[in-house]
């Protein structure tokens, strides 16, 4: 069997507040295999968007490991850990984060731009993935001029335009209603299965999850459960439990525990 692209082994992540430790992630251990889409769901304060920012390299454990492509994500220092994210790494973030005054080609063109590659041919790739995600008519529109999923069909035009390995996805539906919501995920999962890249999607909502491969279920920073279907789904039979999964003090955390402080 072919090495999983990421392994995520006994991660923790604890802050103090006061006197009392808190523990975002209890102890934590996943793979993701290369190809895959995966949706980590759970409810407000459950750790996802903790633990998505430490795969990313955003955030330090206080104890774990991380191992992305065979190299150890919580090993590097802050400037080889940007190196890294240049290198392997595209984000999807909910509120868009479009630049305002730049057209959706100089928009997705900006991390080519930081990886010093000439304006010609990074105009071109720009340009080529937003054909890719159906914005070809809108090469020169700036973000004010589009609504909400064609600025989200841009991010991800930006997220995809460096080839990256992996994708990290936070709630990027998030601002979109039901049938926008629907569109952008079938284009990201038809994109990333196309090219065989590596989603990793965080989300509070268990419909939303079932379009993954893989779905992470993550409740007070443990893992409850792991769901594997390859291919997603389009349609949940199941009773939507979200919202009865308790949520706990995790989402203000405190003072941070750092790696060499015992769990």
């Amino acid at each position: 069997m072919e090495k999983p692209v990421i392994q995520v082994k006994n991660l923790y992540k604890i802050y103090r507040i006061g006197e009392n430790k808190v523990r975002a992630l209890n102890g934590v251990d996943f793979t993701i295999q290369k190809g895959e889409f995966c949706c980590i769901v759970g409810t407000s304060g459950s750790g996802k968007s903790t633990l998505l920012n430490m795969m990313a390299g955003l955030e330090p454990p206080t104890k774990g490991e991380i191992i992305i492509g065979g190299e150890h994500i919580e090993r590097k220092n802050e400037s080889k850990l940007v190196l890294f994210r240049q290198a392997h790494v595209g984000f999807i973030f909910q509120s868009y984060n479009l630049m305002p005054n730049m057209t959706a080609v100089e928009n997705v063109a900006m991390p080519l731009t930081f990886q010093g590659v000439p304006k010609d041919i990074r105009e071109r790739k720009a340009i080529k993935m937003l054909k890719t995600v159906g914005l070809g008519k809108f090469l020169d529109h700036k973000p004010g001029q589009m609504s909400g999923g064609q600025q989200q069909r841009v991010g991800i035009a930006r997220a995809l335009v460096v080839d990256p390995e992996i994708v990290f996805a936070d709630e990027p539906t998030g601002n979109l209603d039901s049938n926008t919501t629907l569109e952008v995920l079938n284009l990201m999962r038809k994109i990333v299965h196309e090219k065989k890249q590596t989603m990793i999607m965080v989300t509070h909502d268990n419909y939303l999850a079932s379009f993954g491969d893989k779905v992470i279920h993550i409740r007070d920073g443990k893992i409850i459960k792991i769901d594997e279907h390859p291919g997603g789904r389009i349609e949940n039979t199941e009773e939507d439990t979200t919202d009865i999964y308790p949520g706990g003090t995790l989402a203000v955390p405190g003072e941070e525990i750092r790696p060499d402080e015992n769990t």
